[in-house]
């Protein structure tokens, strides 16, 4: 029951920092501030998803579906941001945009697999899932700072 309020708190939280435009004196202005904050964002869902038992499955694959609901909407926005960019730029970004789409697409597969979890298995697929979405968040950090770089603000 704890963790279910700290789950649910997260996500409520979570949900109204990122309904909140932020103002212009707050916008990261550079690849290293955007860096830093994915940095601390990525340390408070690590802190929020600590070690779940087996009974919590539940709670865990509705945080890691949370973080990969977000990692979808910024690359959406990446996307958007590409779309704006040179042909050369646009034709280098898409099919390292499309990786992480097919990155993400199977996390979400491996979540459904999470649910289904029996008890033996539970620490592999949290395992799993716990790479397979860290593994995404260094692609998409990698990505943004491709963009950063190549494709001007």
């Amino acid at each position: 029951m704890k963790h279910t309020q700290l789950v649910i708190t997260f996500m409520a939280i979570a949900a109204l920092a990122a309904g909140c435009k932020p103002s212009e004196e707050e916008k990261p202005k550079t690849a290293a501030e955007q860096l830093d904050k994915v940095k601390n964002e990525t340390k408070e869902a690590a802190q929020a998803m600590k070690d779940y038992a087996f009974t919590q499955k539940e709670e865990f694959a509705a945080t890691m579906k949370f973080q990969l609901a977000e990692i979808n909407k910024n690359l959406d926005l990446l996307d958007a941001k590409i779309e704006k960019a040179a042909d050369a730029a646009k034709a280098e970004a898409k099919p390292k945009i499309q990786a992480l789409r097919d990155q993400a697409n199977q996390l979400s597969k491996q979540l459904d697999e999470v649910k289904n979890a029996s008890e033996s298995a539970w620490d592999s697929v949290k395992i799993a899932a716990r790479k397979a979405i860290d593994s995404l968040k260094g692609g998409f950090q990698q990505s943004r700072q491709w963009v950063s770089d190549k494709i001007a603000p």
